[in-house]
């Protein structure tokens, strides 16, 4: 097994292969029309993928994951492994479609490799323009208030990794990203935040959102997976004053505040997680029928699902902010 000091120079070699290949294939696509300078990395959460359709209308190029050295192959349904190139309405963006987690037995730092690529990209040919992350997931509502297919905006979060050593910054530090000690208490922009409620609920009373969907401020939990979380687990979280609970954003969050970035975070709540103690067989009487343990218990074929559902609102929001970043 690689050391981290090992891990971040191997990445630090791939970076440089990748650069000139990735800077072609976009250059060598666009440059006859437009020199594309980059506004956003967008990050699509599972079942979120379709965001990619607004931009599939005007010139854009699509590049598979394992096309850019250093790039690892998400393996998880609902993470395609693309990096789409284009414009929503008149914003040039990055869309991942698919995103890499640890729990696929990746090294967190590979999991966040594309934003150092990207931020060295930026820098490099398009005179710094990329210094906005806009990253999405769905995630597990602990929030009583919380109801499936409700958005919710990402204003503080919980490591759990991070509190055992798993940290995307663990190793030598990144100097020209940013500082070896990095504060995150700022990570969730309050203007960003600001932006989305307003679209969302200009867009909700043109009947363009669903007047169905609840829009929620609040701390989400990364957790490493693939698990999803016990009652236990689910309960501590809780009380740790957690809102909702997914497997993924937090590492991205912290690499791309450490390269400046600004960040706007969001999460789909597509399952009420299960925090109920469970039903007790030492204190059940004899004849006392039993409570299935699996009611309510979450599935990824569930998550896709109300993913898919909230998609189609989430990608109008996200189009006509696009532009405002």
């Amino acid at each position: 097994m690689q050391t981290p000091k090992e891990r971040i120079e191997l990445q630090k070699v791939q970076l440089e292969k990748a650069l000139p290949i990735l800077n072609h294939k976009i250059s060598s696509h666009f440059a006859p029309i437009v020199k594309f300078e980059p506004k956003i990395l967008i990050i699509c959460g599972s079942g979120l993928g379709n965001l990619t359709k607004k931009l599939a209308a005007k010139p854009h190029l699509i590049i598979p994951y394992n096309e850019l050295p250093g790039f690892q192959t998400s393996t998880v349904q609902g993470h395609s492994g693309e990096l789409w190139v284009g414009h929503l309405k008149d914003t040039p963006v990055l869309i991942m479609k698919g995103r890499l987690h640890s729990y696929e037995g990746y090294d967190i730092r590979d999991t966040v490799y594309p934003i150092r690529l990207l931020n060295r990209y930026s820098k490099k040919y398009c005179n710094g323009s990329l210094n906005n992350l806009l990253v999405t997931n769905a995630a597990g509502g602990l929030n009583d208030n919380f109801k499936m297919g409700d958005f919710m905006m990402i204003s503080d979060h919980l490591n759990m990794p991070g509190f055992a050593g798993n940290h995307p910054l663990v190793g030598p530090n990144w100097e020209e990203d940013g500082e070896r000690f990095l504060a995150v208490s700022d990570a969730y922009d309050f203007k960003l935040r600001k932006l989305f409620l307003s679209t969302f609920k200009s867009l909700q009373n043109e009947g363009l959102v669903s007047n169905k969907r609840a829009i929620h401020e609040g701390t989400y939990t990364f957790v490493s997976g693939p698990t999803f979380e016990s009652r236990a687990e689910a309960r501590f979280l809780k009380a740790a004053g957690s809102d909702a609970v997914g497997m993924s954003t937090v590492p991205e969050v912290i690499v791309a505040r450490h390269c400046g970035w600004k960040v706007l975070a969001l999460s789909v709540i597509t399952n009420n997680v299960v925090t109920g103690m469970p039903q007790k067989a030492t204190e059940s009487a004899p004849d006392e029928e039993e409570i299935p343990l699996d009611a309510g218990k979450a599935n990824h074929k569930e998550v896709l699902e109300i993913g898919l559902h909230a998609a189609e609102d989430l990608e109008n929001i996200v189009e006509n902010i696009a532009d405002s970043f």
